[in-house]
């Protein structure tokens, strides 16, 4: 309850309500159930990425058994889901655990201020009402890297002159009918794999112009061993086996990939020749090796299909210019088209567009590096939430969530006001998330650094950090305080501000 002489201070305010977001939620109230908390959201409705993107087949790109939370077991058959039933998944798993009661929608934070003196953060905060002010302890952002308002805009000639219709995938029209119409997707990423199959089954004669050939893998929408286990064990035996299977299937991968890159390659290839056709094997042979970007992940080879049946078409071509009625491509080609969709993908933006300010001075996130990839060096009190790029996004967030609560519980326990990572001198900087994607490339000077060794990495490697996060010591390289009420040390008496937590 607050009023005018009291007001409202928050021990946390997470900032986000998508998968990430609900999980911070229940991760720091089940070690510190009388935590005061808030998630401010600045759409009208929870779902992050499943709720903002609405596109034809927008699915996810692991499987559920790694993205879901492992406290709240993926029930539905498929494996690789469609973005509605996980959508329902995060709305359940927010309901069950009272998360969705914390939640104030079209709240969107566009500047924090912490005072030492208060030890406190004072956020900014814009709403319907107008701009409000937030006071709370602790800052938690799980609000991704990527900008909901400003999509990438590749820069293609004459698309100006276009006569028809030019659609980002991340502002899909809700009403648009592509029966009968021609439809050229810019782009070779997974939003687009994605878009072709779904737009070609909707009765689109659907061509995908590319100007650099990705690596694709076909695998089963559902998971086998699922179907096995389903009635024979309890859902949270089956949720850990399928979890654990695919951790180890993702990292093996992975690590092979990285070590033997031609025969990833030919293997690679060899499943494009027999799904596909030999004739589709150079538009999914990338000119770099596997993992220097990420691998797109094609269910049940649906992509593959439709190009086997001509229900689809790819070419690799650069634009030359696009033209009333089409795209002409660099080598003379003339590619009809009634819609383009550009899918060229993101914006990067860190700690939700907010503009971050410690005791007056503005925080220049690509000066600092990344402590355990989940907070911020010399920035009090703060945390941030951010996923693999070789794996699931949920083992990470999930990582990060159980590290921040037992740092916000270490702060109750001892009293703490203030928890400031303190990088050594001497660290090597290196760019938080090192793959060649584009996205990151454009977005790299936006982000902090990483150093090559724990507590100041990040490393692409769960199993790894599932050994140095999960119980690491959370005072290594961390200064925490105890202020009094002016900034100075806490009076012998006691008395001082109060404290995370206390009422």
């Amino acid at each position: 309850m607050t009023n005018e002489t009291t007001p409202e201070v928050l021990d946390v305010v997470v900032i986000g309500a998508g998968l990430s977001g609900i999980g911070a939620g229940y991760r720091l109230t089940e070690r510190m159930p009388d935590l005061k908390y808030a998630i401010l959201e600045r759409r009208p409705s929870l779902g992050g990425t499943w709720d903002l993107f609405r596109y034809p087949g927008i699915r996810s790109d692991s499987d559920m058994y790694t993205l879901a939370y492992p406290f709240d077991p993926w029930q539905h058959e498929r494996a690789i889901a469609a973005g509605g039933d996980i959508l329902d998944y995060i709305k359940h798993t927010a309901t069950k655990y009272g998360i969705d009661e914390h939640i104030r929608y079209e709240h969107e934070v566009v500047r924090g201020d912490w005072s030492s003196e208060d030890a406190l953060w004072t956020l900014t905060v814009r709403t319907p009402d107008g701009e409000q002010e937030v006071r709370t302890r602790f800052v938690y952002a799980c609000s991704g890297y990527y900008s909901y308002n400003e999509p990438y805009k590749a820069d293609i000639p004459g698309i100006d002159d276009f006569g028809g219709t030019v659609i980002h995938p991340q502002f899909w029209p809700a009403d648009l009918d592509v029966t009968d119409k021609r439809i050229t997707v810019i782009g070779s990423g997974a939003t687009a794999i994605t878009l072709v199959p779904a737009l070609a089954d909707a009765g689109a004669d659907v061509t995908m112009l590319q100007r650099t050939p990705s690596f694709v893998l076909g695998q089963p929408g559902r998971d086998p061993l699922n179907r096995l286990l389903r009635g024979r064990v309890s859902d949270e035996r089956r949720h850990a086996i399928l979890r654990n299977k695919n951790v180890f299937l993702q990292w093996g991968s992975y690590q092979f990939a990285r070590r033997a890159p031609k025969l990833t390659t030919r293997a690679l290839r060899a499943g494009v020749r027999m799904s596909a056709g030999m004739s589709h094997m150079e538009n999914f042979t990338a000119p770099y090796n596997p993992w220097d970007q990420r691998l797109c992940v094609v269910p049940d080879s649906d992509l593959f299909k439709v190009l086997k049946k001509d229900g689809a078409h790819v070419v690799t071509d650069t634009i030359e210019r696009v033209e009333a009625g089409g795209i002409r491509t660099t080598s003379g080609t003339f590619i009809d088209a009634d819609i383009i969709v550009t899918a060229t993908g993101l914006s990067l933006e860190m700690l939700g567009g907010a503009e971050v300010f410690v005791d007056g001075d503005k925080v220049d996130l690509s000066e600092r590096l990344a402590y355990r990839g989940c907070m911020l060096e010399g920035v009090p009190n703060v945390g941030m939430c951010v996923g693999y790029i070789n794996a699931s996004w949920g083992l990470r967030s999930d990582l990060s969530n159980r590290f921040i609560a037992r740092v916000v519980e270490h702060m109750r326990t001892t009293g703490s006001d203030i928890a400031t990572p303190t990088a050594p001198p001497g660290l090597e900087r290196a760019p938080l998330l090192e793959m060649e994607s584009g996205y990151l490339q454009r977005g790299a000077a936006l982000m902090p650094r990483k150093a090559k060794t724990p507590p100041w990495t990040m490393r692409q490697d769960y199993l790894a950090e599932a050994r140095e996060m999960k119980n690491p010591p959370v005072t290594t390289d961390m200064r925490y305080e105890r202020s009094g009420a002016a900034g100075g040390s806490i009076p012998a008496d006691g008395s001082k501000t109060p404290a995370m937590g206390a009422r």
